[in-house]
């Protein structure tokens, strides 16, 4: 996808050398799987202090539901949301990324103390993202999305979803470096369930590794995702296997960096499968 070769090692201050867990921090009242659980403040802070003490490495905080069919928020209370619990954790020194796709949430984030910046939309969100985060200079992930979230999942078509999704973060990256941003500030995210069929998803998760050889960063973000239940219907809080066997598929892939809620167990599987493949080299 790209025809310079390169491998970015480090990312965000993170070595990746070894897997890293993003843990999952909805201060939502909405969001498909824990939503209203950790809407308020002391429960958003004693949740990140349980995640980071399970081994993560990155809390994700999101303000704005994008499961599918949700509505969106304005920014005022998007920010409203997120501001006191990224102020809290940054003064605690945990990194922080926004889950955002609202330029005036990345600004407030910013200077709140957020380290990453994490948009659903791959920048074109809005007009004024991509400008935005440049001029931030804060490590990003882009992830791709099909359409929005109220409507996603009404029919997404692809020709060859895999390639299709690939290009588009390639593209982004590149365009993000023509820009000024370093390669070690990008990390690519092919957002499983947003904008995808079951079909879509297994296709672009069998071939991640294309993804991976363009050379950044890739993180990965299947936790209980309806596409699991799909193959084995469970509700979103009965999905740990599934969503173990999605995080030790990227891992074989290549796959750096997993956002998770379930951070304790993916720490695990991702510690014993990282000791197996030190012994086969």
């Amino acid at each position: 996808m790209s025809e310079d070769t390169f491998h970015v090692t480090h990312w965000a201050g993170l070595d990746l050398a070894r897997p890293q867990v993003m843990g999952i921090l909805n201060v939502t009242p909405d969001s498909f799987s824990d939503g209203g659980r950790f809407h308020h403040v002391d429960a958003a802070l004693a949740q990140a202090a349980a995640l980071r003490a399970q081994g993560a490495a990155i809390i994700d905080v999101g303000g704005e539901s994008t499961r599918p069919g949700a509505a969106p928020v304005s920014e005022a209370e998007e920010i409203d949301r997120v501001r006191p619990v990224i102020e809290a954790l940054s003064a605690e020194g945990a990194l922080v990324s926004i889950d955002t796709r609202k330029p005036a949430v990345m600004e407030a984030a910013a200077a709140a103390g957020a380290g990453i910046i994490n948009d659903v939309t791959g920048l074109t969100g809005d007009p004024r993202s991509f400008d935005t985060a440049v001029a931030l200079g804060l490590p990003l992930c882009l992830m791709h999305m099909q359409g929005e979230p109220q409507t996603m999942q009404a029919d997404p078509q692809y020709d060859d979803a895999p390639a299709e999704v690939f290009t588009f973060l390639a593209g982004q990256a590149i365009a993000l470096m023509e820009a000024g941003v370093s390669a070690e500030k990008i990390c690519l995210d092919p957002g499983i369930g947003f904008g995808k069929t079951l079909e879509h998803n297994l296709q672009i998760m069998a071939r991640l590794d294309e993804l991976v050889d363009a050379g950044w960063p890739v993180l990965l973000g299947a936790s209980r995702k309806s596409f699991i239940a799909k193959i084995t219907p469970t509700g979103s809080e009965e999905r740990l296997g599934g969503s173990l066997a999605a995080v030790l598929a990227g891992f074989g892939a290549g796959v750096s960096l997993f956002r998770v809620h379930d951070v304790q167990e993916t720490v695990q599987a991702l510690a014993v499968a990282d000791a197996i493949s030190e012994i086969g080299l």
